[in-house]
């Protein structure tokens, strides 16, 4: 007998939702997902994603009908508090049985040890929007804390124009590839991973001043300029939570050999 696939919806279809929508669409499940304005209505009905018009900043959410799934895939940028408050209200009134909440590693300070889930986060809103997730009761969150993104369309050497000082040049970077987000995600779905909270991103951390001089020189541009007396600001970003319980193994988990 034929596995009937789940139905899911992506709130915020963009850099990462809208090319992980079409991979579960690939994958046979039915798919919603969520634009701020018509504009891309089309490409998204192009792919068989059933768009939905959602903004969680507005007072009152849009298209009710796009939480009528049993999985919310949550990639938005916005860090409104209240809109969140008012995306959870409307979550504990629908089908929806799991959530998958994009964060990142930006609600950690720098530390000279390595950062584990367990680390203690900074007060900053996207922190008390995955609090909001991770106490309610009602709802089973697994918050992603992804590293910095890189993939299709955003290459990290174009991250500084030519001329632009670079801070902080001895400190490391903490990255993960477009598709090994989307690779992780598929994971946790697949698995069925409830209430917990991953870190995400490639083992290897090279330092600032190597990995954008790289970056830079491989496509052309100038070497880039450092800060050279920054004090130097560490933070590196344990993943092996992650590997260990999914099996994940990174497809682009050397950074220098991108």
């Amino acid at each position: 007998m034929k596995e009937i696939k789940k139905s899911i919806s992506v709130l915020g279809c963009g850099w990462l939702g809208y090319p992980l929508a079409v991979s579960l669409i690939e994958q046979g499940f039915t798919v919603s997902g969520s634009i701020r304005n018509t504009e891309k209505k089309v490409l998204l009905q192009s792919k068989k994603i059933n768009p939905f018009i959602v903004d969680v900043d507005q007072e009152k959410l849009i298209d009710s009908g796009f939480f009528s799934t049993e999985i919310l895939v949550i990639a938005i940028p916005s860090k409104s508090t209240k809109g969140f408050q008012n995306l959870i209200a409307q979550i504990e009134k629908s089908s929806i049985k799991k959530v998958i909440f994009i964060s990142a590693t930006s609600v950690y300070p720098s530390s000279k040890i390595l950062i584990t889930e367990e680390h203690k986060t900074l007060d900053k809103p996207l922190a008390s929007i995955e609090k909001l997730f991770l106490l309610n009761t009602n709802i089973d969150t697994t918050i992603l804390r992804f590293g910095g993104l890189f993939g299709v369309n955003r290459n990290p050497g174009n991250f500084f124009k030519d001329g632009r000082i670079i801070k902080n040049p001895e400190g490391v970077v903490n990255m993960i590839h477009q598709d090994d987000c989307i690779g992780i995600i598929h994971k946790i779905i697949e698995r069925g991973i409830d209430d917990i909270v991953f870190n995400a991103c490639a083992d290897t951390h090279p330092t600032r001043r190597v990995f954008y001089t790289k970056m830079k020189t491989e496509l052309g541009f100038e070497v880039p300029v450092f800060e050279e007396n920054h004090p130097i600001v560490m933070k590196t970003i344990s993943s092996e939570k992650l590997k260990s319980m999914l099996n994940y193994t990174f497809k682009y988990n050397d950074l220098l050999a991108i």
